[in-house]
């Protein structure tokens, strides 16, 4: 898939390092800073959606690749009438674009093993991770103003196309609806999950300010790694919840 889509490279190369504490706030106290080369791709990648996404290993293993069409597969209104996965939803303010005739393709490159031992990293306009589903994630924020102002624009999973590629701003209902699943990868190598723990069931309690915490996950077979959450906080009049709003916490 790598050569059939026009690509907006947006390279992320840091240091990688191995992961830290379960405590509320990551500690760096046995982190090291060395460069980690992986053989083998996270066990999470198997979830992304394949006929958009190309994931591989690179930079020697101390890197992945995610080369997407950023096409989602999932319904919405924003595929327009002609699409199978057109969805009729008459209360949203659609923008003008549609996912046929709008360049969704995006590909970023991320640390196999985030480096947890940095300074925090807020997030900035445009993609700021890939979901499962293909298409990119984008923060809180429209364009230079608080994305309350494009609300109406979103479709029923939470995303919308404008400016640029279709992207999800709130919990993305149609793969994460209250629940563990996971979400997708972010630029800083952390995977992001839905609002619940799937170590307890619940809704964690012991977030840091990046909405992340280190334990288990249902792809780490018993190993405790250092995540995000959506956090269980509505948005403004939205009645959902923002899928991440930073700041980063692997670079």
């Amino acid at each position: 898939m790598k050569n059939q889509f026009i690509k907006t490279i947006v390279l992320f190369a840091f240091l990688s390092v191995s992961l830290v504490s379960c405590s509320s706030e990551s500690s760096t106290d046995d982190a090291t800073s060395t460069d980690e080369v992986v053989t083998e791709l996270h066990a999470a990648y198997a979830q992304f959606n394949t006929d958009a996404t190309d994931i591989y290993l690179s930079n020697g293993g101390t890197t992945v690749t995610i080369e997407t069409t950023g096409l989602p597969n999932h319904e919405t209104v924003y595929w327009g009438s002609s699409s199978p996965l057109y969805k009729d939803e008459p209360d949203v303010e659609t923008t003008p674009s549609l996912m046929s005739s709008n360049n969704n393709a995006t590909t970023i490159t991320v640390d196999a093993t985030p480096n947890l031992t940095g300074s925090s990293v807020s997030t900035a306009l445009n993609t700021i991770g890939i979901a499962v589903s293909g298409a990119s994630i984008f923060n809180d924020s429209e364009g230079n103003g608080p994305l309350s102002a494009a609300a109406g624009s979103l479709d029923w999973t939470g995303a919308h196309i404008g400016p640029g590629v279709y992207h999800y701003h709130l919990e993305p209902k149609a793969f994460s609806n209250d629940d563990d699943n996971l979400v997708g990868i972010l630029l800083d190598g952390v995977f992001l999950y839905g609002r619940k723990c799937n170590t307890t069931g619940t809704y964690p309690t012991d977030l840091d300010t990046s909405g992340g915490h280190t334990t288990t996950t249902q792809y780490t077979n018993g190993v405790k790694e250092y995540h995000y959450h959506i956090i269980n906080e509505l948005y403004s009049t939205t009645g959902s919840y923002i899928a991440f709003a930073g700041p980063y916490k692997g670079y």
